[in-house]
């Protein structure tokens, strides 16, 4: 467990970042429009960079690409979890009618549009992760071609 302590930890900064983000659109009032969300996709991919870099940096000798490639998953799901939580929280207790302002803007039939809501954010956030995780550990990984042959 504590070899996942500094990712844990990058994860939940980086949900903090979305959260002040979602916050901050919501003060102006933009937090319905679709296309600010993907910013959570820039502060997401910056926190898994830096969680895989200082993991790197930690442990240069014993790093290859499996426990980078962890490390940029536990820090997106770490992440992902805790905002989709305030997510369902704030859409649910704190702006009680954000779901269905959300739902004039995006769908018809807003019995079901709740639980996919939640779902989508979360869905969203962890394919996020999968994929800047993959494609950061193209620039961490070591290559086998750069071994100096001997003349």
């Amino acid at each position: 467990m504590k070899e996942f302590a500094l990712p844990i930890r990058f994860g939940i900064a980086t949900s903090g970042c979305l959260i002040a983000y979602f916050l901050i659109l919501s003060l102006f009032n933009l937090h319905t429009i679709i296309y600010y969300s993907l910013f959570n996709g820039v502060i997401t991919g910056f926190g898994i960079y830096e969680s895989i870099k200082y993991f790197k940096y930690r442990d240069d000798k014993g790093f290859n690409y499996g426990k980078g490639f962890i490390a940029g998953i536990i820090t997106g799901a770490v992440a992902t979890l805790i905002f989709t939580i305030f997510f369902a929280f704030y859409s649910t207790e704190l702006n009680v009618g954000f779901l269905e302002e959300l739902s004039k803007v995006w769908a018809k039939d807003f019995e079901n549009f709740e639980g996919i809501v939640f779902a989508t954010v979360a869905i969203m956030g962890f394919a996020t992760t999968l994929v800047l995780t993959l494609a950061f550990m193209q620039l961490f990984k070591s290559s086998n071609n750069l071994k100096k042959k001997s003349v």
